[in-house]
């Protein structure tokens, strides 16, 4: 457990509320792509599959260096980290606007995904300042930075439609810039970082940090963020152009009806963490998870035209969620995410206090790597299937793969830690037929 005597509230409160901003920016350069992808798509003539790959590259890049990002956050301390990251997004983000080919755009979009990385450094930073019994609520309250994705649906669109694209990035970058020094201008060493200079003690080898990779909880963990934290940022990504492709919005409606779904999926992530310290956030899973294969299984059904033969002729009608049903379901499959988004986070400092940085890393990469993953898998259906709701038939099944190892797993945890209930079951029928052909 770590020594948190001396920590004020109002440290703690500063720490959190200065992470929460810089992360919130972060999370608005690195969906940019979202946004101005669309017209840089027109202005390439990309097809689907081409678009889906350019936007989620920035998320390839971001997740892949969360591992590291988390170790150095332990090691070096999360305010230098963390300050490090938003003034090398910023200066990526300027000099995207310098690209002109496709391949010089999925080059600037690695280097952009830097800013990406800010969650792990920001996670690792935050649990130092709270004790376990808080770390739910506190992680849950800087998650919420993803509604910089929300911001950035709200405003970019009016900026790209007035000035442009490369204005966009331009403003974004300088405004990544300022967070920047303005955090590490605010914001304080943690407190393990203190007491390691205070007492001489050596930052945990890299090897050793990584030891609890082992684990497959590890990597359970990593699938359910696959889910609410890939899926959100996929979504967030392809929204805008499903929109306009299915229901034919222009791309200003397209991004406020995209910020309905941001915003829930963002901000209630603190209800999320609430959640998680008071019921648990195995009941906060089992709820995210349940919810999340209802709605997908609803918003994957195609708009669909059936012919019946009837009695005194044929007899058409047709089902199609329109824009209304539409929006609400998205609006509460985000909410439910959000909350999920929140529990994952709770498990890791209760399971692996002194490892938080390097299974908070991967268990973030493996999610980020869902918003890469996804968008270009969503592409890719569209160009081969050729049905817009296949990204939704797609997160259905991973979600419900998530739930099934989840029960199953939970299950054989609690038989192992109480054998009695190898013989209990909700279908007494089973038993007795088990014991009568026993007999015979």
């Amino acid at each position: 457990m770590q020594d948190l005597t001396g920590v004020t509230g109002g440290q703690q409160q500063r720490a959190l509320w200065l992470s929460t901003f810089a992360f919130t920016v972060c999370f608005a350069i690195w969906m940019i792509f979202s946004i101005i992808g669309i017209q840089i798509k027109q202005q390439l003539g990309l097809n689907d599959t081409q678009f889906g790959l350019l936007i989620a590259t920035p998320v390839l890049s971001g997740s892949l260096i969360r591992i590291f990002l988390g170790v150095w956050a332990d090691q070096f301390g999360g305010r230098k980290v963390l300050t490090g990251v938003m003034l090398c997004g910023a200066v990526a983000t300027w000099l995207l606007t310098y690209a002109s080919t496709y391949t010089q755009f999925l080059i600037a979009a690695l280097f952009v995904g830097i800013a990406g990385g800010s969650f792990s450094v920001g996670v690792a930073y935050v649990s130092k300042w709270f004790p376990a019994s808080k770390q739910g609520t506190a992680l849950g309250i800087f998650g919420a930075g993803n509604i910089g994705s929300a911001a950035t649906k709200l405003l970019a669109p009016m900026v790209m439609v007035a000035y442009g694209w490369t204005t966009v990035a331009k403003l974004w970058a300088v405004g990544l810039a300022v967070a920047g020094v303005l955090f590490f201008l605010l914001s304080q060493e943690d407190p393990s970082l203190e007491e390691r200079r205070r007492t001489g003690v050596k930052p945990m080898p890299f090897s050793e940090q990584m030891a609890p990779l082992r684990n497959l909880q590890v990597w359970r963990f990593s699938l359910y963020y696959f889910f609410v934290f890939g899926g959100f940022v996929a979504l967030a990504l392809w929204l805008p152009r499903y929109l306009i492709g299915a229901y034919g919005m222009d791309v200003k409606t397209a991004g406020i009806i995209a910020a309905c779904y941001s915003i829930p999926a963002s901000l209630f992530r603190v209800v999320g963490g609430w959640m998680s310290d008071r019921m648990g956030a195995r009941t906060v899973m089992y709820w995210t998870f349940g919810v999340s294969v209802v709605c997908t299984f609803l918003l994957a059904y195609p708009d669909t035209q059936y012919v019946v033969r009837g009695i005194e002729g044929d007899i058409a009608f047709r089902l199609a969620i329109g824009v209304v049903p539409f929006t609400v379901l998205v609006f509460v499959l985000g909410f439910f995410m959000s909350l999920g988004k929140a529990a994952v986070y709770k498990h890791i400092p209760v399971y692996y206090p002194q490892h938080v940085g390097a299974v908070g890393g991967v268990v973030g990469m493996i999610g980020g790597l869902g918003g890469f993953i996804l968008p270009i898998a969503f592409g890719a259906m569209n160009d081969l299937i050729g049905v817009w709701t296949s990204c939704f038939m797609l997160l259905f099944l991973v979600a419900a793969a998530a739930l099934a190892w989840m029960h199953f797993a939970i299950r054989r945890m609690e038989r192992r830690r109480h054998p009695g209930l190898v013989q209990e079951t909700d279908l007494p029928e089973i038993i007795e037929a088990a014991g009568s052909v026993a007999r015979r």
